[in-house]
């Protein structure tokens, strides 16, 4: 797939949002990955594309900053995103904790890829954040169980950033996407960073919903959240609601977030208590990125710049946010796209089309095993649905 190759052709189309957007299952797919990534792309505070934090020095700019960010680049979060869709397109069915040991460990350890901010092909490890290469260490080298080899890595939004695709393959289904996900997240996170990956995936599930909105995706994200993440989701959406543009309610919702987030107020100096398990707090990322999607009504343009200047952990707020927009059928700026696919390097179309066509698949399969039990309860003595 060339990085020019034009997004999927436009399926049915419905009113939503103020505007009319595409809809169809693989509309919405590739808007949600396309989407993410060009979030993930974008700089800090910025109306586009940027250019290099750094200029030329990039390589050598300070300590472990030898990331070419800028320019259209994609980070991590899209690479790991893209991994997980791979692996959904060896397994062809629902994952679980063991298929990201047996999986998606051996590609990152295995396959070279092309990585945009290292402008060289080599093993994704290689750019990975200390709390991914713990999925390395944990699953390959310590043989960790799978379900539990998120216990001790630093608490963040490392599972939540690739989670989206559960939500894809359990589209219109935020509980299925919310119990799969956490099963997921188990061989990377614990604590609530594993409850965030559950919850980014209920809510991408719920954006996929025929006549979805903005408000109805934040409405669907508390029943399943809990502990800190539900409180910091509804008091940030609360305030997110009384704002029309984003300028305006940066600043509202950092201080909404405060609470919960143990980095505290200086992101490169983090508090003592930073990145710990705690049922009292949440990760940043996650609740900025619902309040960005209810300021700015679901659009997709709107919510990542709005995710993007923010800043912090602007990157995986822009991803996320620009998952949710895309699932909702909210078209990405094709031009920022483009960009994006040519500077990093990368096929964005082609991970959706594989994805659409598994999660094809694995709702047919579904339909079939929910029939069997159908079946089954019936010769008990239980009642059909039918009836």
């Amino acid at each position: 797939m060339t990085p020019t190759e034009p997004e999927c052709p436009a399926g049915p189309e419905e009113q939503q949002n103020g505007g009319t957007t595409r809809y169809g299952l693989a509309e919405r797919i590739t808007g949600a990955l396309v989407g993410a990534a060009v979030g993930d792309a974008l700089g800090g505070r910025v109306h586009g594309i940027v250019g290099p934090w750094h200029g030329d020095a990039w390589r050598t700019a300070g300590p472990l900053t030898r990331y070419h960010k800028g320019d259209g680049h994609v980070t991590d979060d899209t690479l790991m995103t893209h991994a997980l869709v791979r692996v959904y397109a060896q397994v062809r069915d629902h994952l679980d904790a063991y298929a990201i040991a047996g999986h998606l460990v051996p590609d990152l350890m295995t396959n070279p890829r092309w990585i945009p901010e290292l402008e060289a092909e080599t093993l994704p490890p290689h750019r990975l954040f200390p709390a991914e290469k713990w999925l390395v260490a944990r699953l390959a080298y310590d043989h960790a169980d799978p379900r539990e080899a998120g216990v001790g890595n630093i608490v963040n939004c490392g599972a939540a950033m690739y989670m989206a695709p559960v939500g894809l393959v359990n589209a219109a289904d935020p509980a299925a996407a919310y119990a799969e996900a956490l099963d997921v997240a188990g061989a990377h996170q614990a604590s609530y960073g594993r409850e965030a990956a559950g919850v980014l995936a209920a809510a991408v599930a719920a954006a996929m919903s025929p006549g979805a909105s903005a408000d109805s995706v934040v409405t669907a994200c508390p029943p399943p959240a809990k502990d800190g993440t539900r409180e910091a989701i509804e008091k940030v959406c609360e305030v997110a609601r009384g704002h029309r543009v984003f300028e305006s309610a940066l600043r509202p919702l950092r201080a909404a977030v405060a609470p919960y987030d143990t980095v505290g107020p200086d992101y490169r100096a983090s508090s003592l208590v930073a990145r710990r398990p705690s049922r009292l707090h949440a990760i940043e990322e996650l609740p900025i990125a619902l309040g960005m999607l209810l300021v700015s009504g679901g659009n997709h343009r709107h919510a990542v710049l709005g995710a993007v200047n923010y800043g912090r952990d602007c990157d995986s707020i822009a991803t996320i946010a620009g998952a949710l927009a895309g699932a909702l059928g909210s078209p990405f700026p094709e031009d920022w796209a483009k960009t994006v696919a040519e500077a990093s390097r990368l096929g964005l179309w082609a991970p959706a089309r594989s994805l659409t066509e598994v999660t094809r698949e694995i709702f047919a399969r579904d339909v079939r095993r929910r029939r069997a039990h159908e079946r089954a309860c019936t010769a008990l003595g239980g009642t059909a649905c039918s009836d």
